[in-house]
């Protein structure tokens, strides 16, 4: 097992957000994280990272408590690929993902660090934008650079805030294909919150339900994507149907009140 979060609670002020959270994350695991907005995804994210501090609970990372673990050696386990590209100063895509390589330089990048960033390019695709202004992207394009950034940075665990939610089919399905294989072939762990029932049930071994900051389902796929859990979490009237090995969802219409 490589994450083990217990009890994570989160608020923003007073207002509670996640509650008691608790789960776990297998080593060559792609974990979905699914909820209606406001349901806690993004947040607990975060938390995880460390971006945002726990109120209370525990995360615990192949052993050893991220709260007690340097700054600098979480940044070598936990890579974070944010929702939407940060606006930036003008910097070229290469430049962009030697910033993943922060957690490993000294004072300067070295041949090692070069050569994981054209491993990273290379892997996603993108070497020929290498040398292009990373703010003159599409969302795809910069979505690709932002996961090249977090694979060269070599970490464990793989955190990613809804990478799916700006793009179009096409560029979903790519971000999608790309973290399977890396799971896959990288021996890599991904969480990875999103909105789009079907691209969870296609793409995550497993699946995290959350309603209103608790977890509500958690497990396979078709153990969580029922007709009666998408009713109760997202007040949707769903058909649930497997084709081809394959589970699709297809809301019908809102439950009746």
């Amino acid at each position: 097992m490589k994450l083990h979060i217990k009890d994570l609670d989160f608020s923003y002020g007073k207002q509670p957000v996640l509650k008691a959270i608790g789960m776990d994350l297998n080593r060559s695991e792609l974990l979905g994280v699914v909820g209606p907005n406001g349901s806690g995804k993004s947040t607990l994210i975060r938390c995880i990272d460390g971006i945002l501090k726990p109120g209370r609970g525990s995360i615990i990372l192949n052993g050893k408590d991220l709260a007690k673990m340097p700054q600098l050696e979480v940044a070598r386990n936990l890579g974070y690929v944010p929702q939407n590209a940060p606006k930036t100063f003008p910097v070229t895509v290469f430049d962009a993902v030697l910033m993943g390589r922060r957690p490993h330089l000294s004072w300067r990048s070295g041949e090692k660090d070069r050569s994981r960033v054209v491993e990273a390019l290379k892997r996603l695709s993108i070497e020929h934008l290498a040398l292009r202004d990373f703010n003159e992207l599409s969302g795809g394009e910069q979505q690709r650079v932002l996961i090249a950034r977090a694979l060269a940075q070599e970490a464990d665990v793989l955190l990613l805030d809804e990478p799916t939610s700006n793009l179009d089919i096409r560029h979903q399905l790519e971000v999608m294909e790309i973290m399977r294989q890396l799971v896959a072939e990288k021996d890599l762990s991904a969480v990875i919150a999103i909105h789009d029932l079907n691209l969870a049930s296609r793409y995550a071994d497993r699946v995290v339900m959350m309603k209103e900051g608790k977890v509500f389902a958690a497990g396979d796929p078709a153990q969580v994507f029922t007709p009666s859990n998408i009713a109760s979490v997202y007040g949707v009237e769903s058909i649930v149907e497997k084709k081809n090995g394959s589970l699709f969802i297809i809301p019908q219409k809102p439950v009746a009140s």
